[in-house]
C-alpha cells in the first residue's frame, strides 16, 4: 500500500494501535445532538420554517428571550490559540485541539454544560479579542484555555470590560481556586492562619500571577514571587506591567535575591514554573511547612523529598494524593455563574469557589487529603451554588 491512507482508512502499520489514550480520541471526543427529533411535517414546520420564524422575530423585539428560546446562554466556548497547552508549550491550534475538546468533555461530565472547542490560528492579542467578541452572541460563557503569558491577562482583561458574560482564563484563575482552597485546609491541617503565612511563589506566568492575586484576596500574610531571574523587587528593570503590579503588592519582608533564599524560613512554597528545587532549599523552610509542587508531568520539588521537611505536600499529579486539579474548580464555576444569569466572575465568586472547594473535605481533613478528589461529584455542585449565590449577592446578575 502507498501513499497516505484515506478517510475513514488505517495504514497497514498502526504505530498508535497499542495505546488507549489514541483510541480515546481517535474520531474526536464530541458530537453534536438534536434535543428535538423531527418525525413529521409538522415537526419540521415547528423546528425549522415557518415555526422558528416567530420565535426569532420575538428575540429581535426582545433580546432576552433568547436566554430562553436558544442553547446559547448554556454552552460555553473553550477558546485557545494553543500557545501554552498544558506541559507542551506552544504546539499550535490544531495540536491543541484534542485537550479544548478534552475540557468540553469535562464540562458536560461535572457540570452538565455544553461547550465547544473554538482554536483559532493567530496569536496576535487584537485579532483573538476580535474574534472572541465577535462569536460571543453564540455562547453564554467563554473559557480561556492554554494561551501564553503575558498576552492571556490582556486578552481575559479586555474581554470581560467588552462581553457581559462569563469569561475566565482556566490557567490563571481555575489553578489559583483550587490553590487557595487547598491552602485554606493545610493551614487547618499545620494549625495556622492564612494571615500568619508567608508564602514563596514560584513563577510569575498565568497561574503564579493569579495564585498570587487570590492569595492576597484571602488574606495571606506576605507572599514573594520569584520568576526565572529571582524574586520579584522594586530594584528589578524591564518588568512587564503585570510584574511591576507584583513588585507594588507582594514582598513585605523585602527579599532581593534568589527564590531558594527567599524559602528559608518560609511557611509555604507554591510551585508553577517547572524546573527543580534543590533539597537544601525545602530543608530550610519553616517547621510543619507547605510545599505545593504543581509542574506536570515531573514537580519542581520531588515529592518523597518534600515529605521529609513538609507537613502537606501536594502536586499536580493524579497518581499521588492532594492533587491540584483545575477540574475542581471550572465546571462548578461556569455552572453556577451561568445559572445565576451572571454578567461575569468577579473576585468574591472565586474565594466563594475555592470556599466550597475547601469545605467539601469538611471532617475527613488530613494530611493526605486537603483537596476532594477530583471526581468527586459533589464538588461541581458546592461550587455552583456557591458561586451563585456569591453572584446575586453582588447583584452582577442580569
Amino acid at each position: 500500500m502507498s501513499g497516505n491512507a484515506g478517510p475513514g482508512q488505517h495504514l497497514s502499520t498502526d504505530r498508535f494501535a497499542d495505546d488507549p489514550a489514541f483510541a480515546v480520541h481517535e474520531g474526536g471526543k464530541l458530537s453534536v445532538a438534536s434535543t428535538r427529533s423531527i418525525g413529521s411535517i409538522a415537526d419540521l414546520a415547528l423546528t425549522y420554517t415557518p415555526g422558528v420564524a416567530r420565535v426569532s422575530s420575538a428575540i429581535a423585539a426582545e433580546p432576552e428571550l433568547a436566554r430562553r428560546f436558544t442553547w446559547a446562554p448554556r454552552v460555553v466556548a473553550v477558546v485557545s490559540d494553543g500557545t501554552a497547552v498544558l506541559g507542551l508549550g506552544n504546539i499550535g491550534p490544531v495540536a491543541a485541539l484534542p485537550v479544548m475538546e478534552g475540557k468540553a468533555c469535562l464540562f458536560s461530565e461535572f457540570a452538565g454544560l455544553s461547550s465547544v472547542p473554538i482554536v483559532l490560528s493567530t496569536t496576535d492579542v487584537d485579532e483573538i479579542v476580535e474574534t472572541v467578541a465577535a462569536i460571543a452572541p453564540s455562547f453564554g460563557g467563554i473559557n480561556l484555555e492554554d494561551i501564553s503569558a503575558p498576552r492571556c491577562f490582556e486578552i481575559e482583561a479586555r474581554l470581560r470590560d467588552r462581553l457581559d458574560i462569563p469569561v475566565m482564563h482556566d490557567d490563571q484563575h481555575g489553578t489559583a481556586i483550587v490553590v487557595l482552597a487547598a491552602l485554606r485546609n493545610a493551614a487547618k491541617v499545620v494549625g495556622r492562619e492564612l494571615a500568619d503565612l508567608r508564602v514563596v511563589v514560584s513563577g510569575a506566568g498565568a497561574a503564579g500571577v493569579a495564585c498570587t492575586k487570590i492569595l492576597i484576596e484571602a488574606g495571606v500574610g506576605d507572599i514573594a514571587v520569584a520568576d526565572s531571574q529571582g524574586i520579584l523587587h522594586p530594584g528589578r528593570e524591564a518588568l512587564t506591567g503585570t510584574k511591576r503590579w507584583l513588585v507594588e503588592n507582594t514582598n513585605e519582608a523585602g527579599f532581593a535575591g534568589s527564590m531558594v533564599a527567599a524559602l528559608a524560613g518560609a511557611d509555604v512554597y507554591v510551585g508553577v514554573s517547572g524546573g527543580t528545587v534543590p533539597e537544601a532549599a525545602i530543608a530550610s523552610m519553616a517547621e510543619n511547612c507547605i510545599v505545593f509542587s504543581l509542574a506536570n508531568p515531573i514537580p519542581e520539588v520531588d515529592p518523597e523529598m518534600a515529605a521529609k521537611y513538609a507537613a502537606v505536600v501536594a502536586t499536580g499529579r493524579s497518581d499521588l494524593p492532594n492533587q491540584i486539579n483545575n477540574v475542581l474548580a471550572f465546571p462548578g464555576v461556569f455552572r453556577g455563574a451561568i445559572d445565576a444569569g451572571a454578567t461575569g466572575i468577579t473576585e468574591e465568586m472565586k474565594l466563594a469557589a475555592a470556599t466550597a472547594i475547601a469545605d467539601v473535605v469538611g471532617e475527613d481533613l488530613r494530611p493526605d487529603y486537603i483537596v476532594p478528589s477530583p471526581l468527586d461529584r459533589r464538588v461541581a455542585t458546592a461550587v455552583a451554588e456557591a458561586v451563585a449565590a456569591c453572584a446575586r449577592e453582588q447583584g452582577v446578575t442580569r
